[in-house]
């Protein structure tokens, strides 16, 4: 498989129910409708980023169910290069998603197939790429093989580490970027100033870049070259569903490094990209092509 960016992430099934409120324990509720969709971090991204324009392959795993085929099919409609998703014996992952009506969500997800992904197959698959990029909803060796392949193919590790989980030793390092949100950035650097966290996170992880996303503020990238950090403001925008934001977010960040934008401007874009997710309903359906976002944005002028 050759790539300009290879996502090495997860596939699941989203069955996403709309309720007016999230419930407490023991509390049982009512959805006002429910709905089943294409979803999981890595096949969000993919997406994502081959709907703005990146040549993008996927490596990750389904089951041999009709989860699996309706995933597949879904992703490589858009533009996804699909041969790296291997078949396990195993059901294809789920996600269960509940929105409320103030657009906050509450997601559950059971790994499945996308637990069987294994360093040989990430290691077979990635043969060339520019931009190597994956999160924590695949096995540690699924990710240290990710890290390590982009090291031997001279690619920029990108490393979303959702849901956070402790960082494998040696996972990062100068030239890499960590992406976090302000919840994850507080578990890996404490509480604090956001820019004092970042360079904090930057020198515990072997220098590399670290990105933060802010929600409705937008996003702080410290790039560790230099110590600069860039403040990137977020469109205001009524939130109807913030799920599938953050993948958005990095599917877009990553299409503009592969279109040789500089951090900033990825990031600038991909904060623009969350918000125009967050005005929608959805993950995957809810994404844009460089057309669509750049009619909204001139709606928006």
């Amino acid at each position: 498989m050759t790539a300009r960016v290879v996502v090495v992430g997860s596939l699941n099934v989203d069955r996403t129910f709309r309720v007016e409120r999230l419930p407490a324990a023991g509390h049982t509720i009512h959805a006002r409708s429910s709905s089943t969709a294409a979803g999981g971090k890595g096949a969000n991204q993919a997406v994502a980023a081959a709907l703005l324009g990146a040549d993008v392959a996927l490596v990750g795993a389904v089951g041999r169910d009709r989860g699996g085929d309706d995933l597949l099919a879904s992703v490589a409609a858009a533009g996804v290069d699909v041969t790296g998703v291997v078949r396990a014996d195993a059901p294809t992952g789920e996600a269960v998603v509940l929105v409320d009506a103030d657009a906050e969500n509450l997601i559950v997800v059971s790994g499945g197939a996308n637990l069987c992904l294994d360093a040989a197959a990430v290691t077979s698959a990635v043969r060339a790429a520019r931009f190597v990029v994956t999160g924590f909803e695949v096995p540690d060796d699924a990710v240290l093989a990710a890290a390590a392949r982009a090291r031997e193919l001279g690619a920029r590790f990108v490393l979303n580490p959702s849901p956070m989980r402790p960082l494998p030793g040696g996972l990062l390092g100068p030239g890499a970027l960590l992406v976090v949100n302000e919840h994850e950035l507080a578990m890996l650097a404490g509480d604090g100033p956001v820019a004092g966290r970042a360079d904090a996170a930057s020198a515990r992880f072997g220098g590399c870049d670290v990105l933060v996303t802010l929600g409705a503020r937008g996003a702080l990238l410290h790039e560790a070259a230099g110590g600069r950090t860039a403040e990137l403001v977020a469109p205001r925008v009524d939130a109807v569903d913030t799920t599938g934001c953050g993948d958005a977010f990095m599917g877009a960040l990553v299409a503009g490094l592969a279109a040789d934008l500089d951090p900033a401007g990825a990031a600038a874009r991909a904060v623009e990209a969350g918000a125009y997710v967050a005005t929608r309903p959805g993950a995957q359906g809810s994404y844009p092509t460089s057309e669509e976002l750049t009619r909204w944005r001139r709606a928006r002028q």
